[in-house]
């Protein structure tokens, strides 16, 4: 082998010879290779070199598909080789048998009439010795490689391993590894185009250390497969004897027992019937698995889950008009609105009960109150479900953001449940309970699905008489099922989903509201779970007063409930000590015992000032107030505001300012507005601030720093502003008008689109307390907010004198 392989180096080449384009085939040099010639240029081309020398030029095409190559298709690095044998077939194609004798670049390429051939540029490779340690390193390390890849599987002949084994020359034995490699053509031609023989060697090792790897993962992953269906067969005959030694003992009984129980209970819940038909069929593969493997786990709790479900169990609604109603006054003060859409939908169940016709059930839509926090959503819900004599089921969605929590998981999965729905129906016992939807506001939605698009179906009465949950994998009919949502605000619920909701608002509660809760509800409830009666503790009327005012500022009755509780807790306490008496709650004792108190709405006011206007906004806790501070400084004509405000109410700010420079010579304004800047300010800049509604708060504001006209800071505002100067309804009325008055306003002026809907809402001692102010144009508020120029040069003068 070494012999002729010095006869190849020393081997002098003709110039000139035939070209045989190749598809996707690379043959190196000292590489032996079958190859079936068919086209006839290429056939010409054989033709040619076995008349002349047997010698022929073999170029990879770029493009396997090019039938008639030109220059531009074929790489410019090839194999000279020399035609071993060749063999006509019968289907006129011709198997040639090649040996690469050396490398060459095409210099030239012509065209015969009938084959192609090329002018060449013989790379002659001389025998290399390895000169230093690192290339003999290398060597080694490549003939190591080979005997890996054997080892591993490599489908090498075993003359071919060592032949490889006995050559020292790194060129040769890169060429004849390569030869024995699965290459893409791309990786073939730039080892074949790599002429420094240590530099190729090192791109063979690489290749190599790869081929390695995934041999090593092939081989383990054979390995795996194989100890997996020994151990299944394992245990397979395991089990064979297990059950015969079962079968013995008389264990086998109690596995049939079993199935017996589950086949009984399967038909006493009675199911559809194609869903009894599928959990029996589910049964029968039950009986057939070994008890203590795991899918027949899995297949057992599906099993008592569809079981459990009610499929056919109901309570029967009370439809006691005067009883339901008694129930919700004794659990709640006021909420007409409420109490009488539960009331009209006993009563349209009780009239179709009572005529006995064949009358198709009104579907009814879902109910959702909306309010702030402590107003008594979920205790109504509650009530409401006594009121029917149903089972009442809450479910908390706040923060849910996985799909699967509402539809459940596919019982394939480890550790699968129904979704919410499902489990509150088998908690409920019953086919038509009372389910709560807590906080459907407060959803998300991530990678994982969006549980507000899961709850479309549960909520639409044209959709869920066929809800199917993942887990049961079976309809289950939900249209019996009274929901009932609650919400602190609407606008993060998504509109498809608020489309199907009946939304009824609960604002908050008055002054006066709150004092006969507190009488009514709070005081005897706290009694009780303190261990005390009337004869060890009295709340005066004053005293219930002034916790409200001075101790809790909220629109609900959470916060004055804990205030309640803590008072009775610290008498509960002197009690206990030996300070036996009937204790009378009057204002003393409530700042003994809660401190000093914390909210004092007269101070909170302050006093009039210039820039500072009094507003009023819309909060999902209720409303509050908000001062907007103005000031104008020296500069260049710039509008500043601050407070994290958003894209609407900077909108609303620029009206204003728009408003004001228009009429600054009416309200006798003698800034230059291109010589100042203008700076409003929103406090409490933590919290981000957005709406229209502060548009004639801010204009008013404005107003006062231009003018040096003093704000009345009694009077409170909301309303949107136009550049004309018109105001503009707002939303939230009730709960703004309610936060002036814990704040201490004496006046509230409003948009005179929004009268009928505040003088309808607005309880009779509101709008008592508060005087109300209705107005259609921007000057009146500022009528009625500022103080005259002429007061407040008097004010000034006395001041001086």
């Amino acid at each position: 082998m070494a012999e002729m392989m010095n006869q190849i180096a020393e081997a002098r080449f003709p110039e000139e010879l035939p070209v045989l384009p190749l598809r996707d085939v690379v043959v190196f040099p000292m590489m032996i290779a079958p190859l079936f010639v068919g086209r006839p240029f290429s056939l010409n081309a054989v033709e040619e070199a076995l008349r002349e020398h047997k010698l022929i030029f073999l170029a990879t095409q770029k493009d396997k598909d090019v039938e008639e190559p030109k220059r531009e298709d074929l790489y410019d690095y090839g194999t000279v080789a020399v035609i071993l044998k060749a063999m006509k077939m019968g289907d006129g194609r011709v198997k040639i048998l090649v040996q690469g004798l050396g490398r060459a670049k095409i210099k030239e390429f012509k065209v015969e009439e009938n084959h192609y051939r090329a002018v060449l540029e013989h790379i002659v490779e001389p025998e290399h010795v390895p000169q230093s340690l690192e290339e003999e390193a290398l060597v080694k390390l490549v003939k190591d490689q080979i005997e890996r890849v054997v080892a591993l599987g490599k489908q090498i002949p075993p003359d071919m391993v060592a032949i490889l084994r006995s050559i020292e020359d790194p060129g040769r034995l890169a060429d004849l590894v390569a030869g024995q490699l699965e290459l893409s053509t791309e990786e073939a031609i730039a080892l074949l185009s790599t002429i420094d023989p240590i530099e190729r060697l090192r791109k063979i090792s690489e290749k190599l250390e790869h081929d390695i790897k995934v041999l090593e993962i092939q081989e383990l992953i054979r390995t795996k497969a194989r100890e997996s269906m020994e151990k299944e067969q394992r245990e397979y005959f395991l089990r064979q004897q297990l059950r015969a030694i079962r079968k013995e003992l008389g264990e086998e009984e109690e596995k049939t027992k079993e199935i017996e129980e589950y086949r009984e209970k399967i038909k006493k819940a009675k199911m559809p019937k194609e869903v009894e038909e599928s959990v029996l069929k589910e049964l029968s593969r039950l009986e057939k698995m070994h008890p203590e493997s795991a899918e027949a786990a899995v297949l057992r709790t599906w099993i008592e889950w569809m079981i459990e479900l009610p499929w056919s169990k109901r309570t029967r609604d009370k439809l006691d008009i005067e009883r339901a109603r008694e129930i919700l006054d004794e659990d709640h003060y006021d909420l007409d609105k409420v109490k009488n859409r539960i009331l009209e939908y006993l009563a349209v169940k009780a009239l179709i009960k009572k005529r006995k016709k064949k009358v198709k059930e009104v579907k009814q839509p879902t109910i959702c109150f909306v309010g702030p926090p402590g107003v008594g959503k979920t205790s109504l819900a509650r009530s409401i479900a006594r009121a029917l004599g149903r089972k009442f089921v809450r479910i908390s969605l706040g923060g849910v953001r996985d799909e699967a929590e509402i539809r459940g998981h596919r019982r394939t999965y480890v550790g699968a449940m129904p979704g919410k729905i499902i489990q509150a129906l088998r908690k409920a016992g019953t086919k038509n309970p009372v389910i709560l939807l807590d906080e459907i506001d407060k959803m998300a939605s991530d990678f994982r699905g969006d549980p507000a698009a899961a709850l479309l179906e549960v909520l639409d009465p044209e959709q869920n008489r066929e809800f199917v949950d993942n887990y049961v994998n079976h309809p289950f009919d939900l249209s019996e099922v009274l929901f009932i949502a609650t919400a602190n605000t609407p606008h993060t619920i998504p509109e498809p989903l608020y489309d199907r909701l009946e939304v009824i608002s609960l604002p908050g509660y008055t002054e006066y509201e709150k004092l006969q809760i507190a009488k009514k509800y709070i005081v005897p409830k706290q009694l009780k779970n303190h261990a005390l009666t009337e004869n060890d503790i009295e709340f005066t009327e004053p005293a219930l007063l002034h916790i409200i005012r001075h101790y809790t500022r909220e629109a609900g009755v959470r916060n004055l409930d804990r205030q309640i509780a803590a008072i009775c807790r610290k008498v509960a306490l002197w009690i206990s000590e030996g300070k036996e008496k009937k204790y009378r709650v009057t204002k003393k004792l409530v700042e003994k015992i809660l401190g000093a108190p914390k909210f004092v709405p007269e101070l909170e006011l302050g006093e009039d000032e210039i820039g500072v206007a009094t507003g009023l906004a819309w909060t999902p806790v209720g409303g509050d107030v908000l001062f907007i501070e103005v000031i104008v400084t020296k500069g260049s004509g710039r509008l500043t505001l601050t407070g994290r405000l958003g894209e609407v109410m900077k909108e609303s700010a620029q009206a204003a300012l728009g408003f004001i420079r228009a009429n600054a010579d009416r309200y006798g304004i003698k800034h230059d507005f291109s010589k100042i800047d203008i700076h409003v300010h929103v406090p409490a800049g933590a919290i981000p601030k957005d709406g229209p509604s502060a548009g004639i708060t801010i204009a008013t504001a404005m107003l006062s720093a231009l003018t040096g006209r003093k704000v009345k800071k009694e009077v409170a505002m909301t309303g949107e502003i136009t550049l004309g100067g018109k105001v503009l309804p707002v939303g939230g009325l009730k709960e703004k008008v309610l936060a002036a008055l814990r704040y201490g306003a004496k006046t509230v002026i409003l948009p005179e689109k929004n009268r009928a809907e505040v003088m309808e809402e607005l309880p009779e001692e509101v709008k008592k307390k508060i005087k109300l102010v209705f107005v259609d144009r921007v000057e009146d508020v500022f009528e009625l907010a500022l103080y005259p120029e002429e007061k407040k040069r008097k004010r000034s003068k006395k001041k001086t004198n």
